[in-house]
């Protein structure tokens, strides 16, 4: 299933009422509006039409990933990054990591595939997933990320980044 804007209003939270409350904690990011993305080849067809020459971008890919105690867990990490699920777990000191259902996506961090995203945390902090980002993000200028869709890309500032962190109650935890 696919991710688009025109299907918000089916997500717990829109991704137009996530833009207004980031613009009402006077958060600032620039939208960008594309064809539907699911994966980093597809986004890196058309990242240089986003991308602000100069400055260190942080461009992600996210994971949704669920442990055997059925724990969950979003993992953002720089998109060229390779993954080895079982060298992830080690890392992060779980056990038995595997990709989430669609449906447990829904119920926890309330997206569809293809819209993996750290805004999502607005709706996964208060079920209890836990934040992993790539230590890269620490100096980034910008982080590029779904606005809860993902035919929209929102570049933000590191610092507003970390205190849309802040106002869902959640402390990224550095890999």
């Amino acid at each position: 299933m696919d991710a688009p804007t025109a299907a918000q209003e089916s997500l717990p939270l829109s991704s137009d009422a996530l833009l207004a409350q980031l613009d009402a904690w006077g958060l600032s990011y620039v939208l960008h509006q594309h064809v539907p993305l699911r994966t980093v080849e597809e986004s890196k067809a058309v990242e240089d039409d986003l991308l602000v020459p100069g400055e260190t971008a942080l461009r992600l890919k996210n994971l949704y990933l669920r442990d055997r105690k059925k724990r969950n867990y979003l993992v953002s990490l720089q998109q060229d990054r390779e993954i080895d699920l079982k060298a992830l777990g080690a890392q992060l000191g779980v056990g038995g990591l595997s990709f989430g259902s669609e449906e447990r996506l829904m119920e926890h961090l309330g997206i569809r595939p293809g819209a993996v995203t750290p805004l999502a945390m607005i709706n996964g902090a208060p079920k209890g997933v836990r934040f992993f980002m790539d230590a890269e993000a620490q100096t980034a200028d910008r982080i590029y990320m779904h606005p809860l869709v993902n035919d929209r890309t929102v570049a933000m500032p590191r610092a507003d980044f970390m205190t849309f962190c802040g106002k869902i109650g959640i402390a990224p935890e550095w890999i």
